[in-house]
């Protein structure tokens, strides 16, 4: 099981990232995928998640509308749209996939992508 992330980098406020996860080694479709996020000094954070059905689950007091999470289960990615970006979104930002299959519970990591937005 793989998940890549990319899109990360240096940005300034005010301006947008594009993060996406690619998934591989598992049936993509069937598992809830998100992202998460560490900041230096930190504990991670959740940041917004979207089921299999596509229903989205948003940490709405980090993001207040600002992000959105979309995924393309032909593709087997999900992506997290950044607009507006402010100097505290600055953190490693982590995909995640998981699911509940039968009597298991799988709990898939990428590796983190950095984003930096300076003021």
């Amino acid at each position: 099981v793989q998940l890549q992330a990319y899109g990360g980098g240096l940005a300034q406020a005010g301006d947008s990232l594009r993060l996406s996860c690619a998934a591989s080694g598992i049936s993509f479709s069937r598992y809830t995928a998100g992202w998460f996020r560490q900041a230096p000094g930190k504990e991670r954070e959740f940041v917004a998640a979207i089921r299999y059905s596509g229903n989205v689950i948003t940490n709405t007091d980090a993001v207040k509308g600002r992000f959105t999470i979309s995924r393309d289960n032909a593709e087997n990615t999900v992506s997290l749209q950044m607009n507006s970006l402010k100097p505290e979104d600055t953190a490693v930002y982590y995909c995640n996939c998981n699911a509940h299959l039968g009597f298991r519970t799988y709990d898939y990591w990428g590796q983190g992508t950095q984003v930096t937005v300076s003021s």
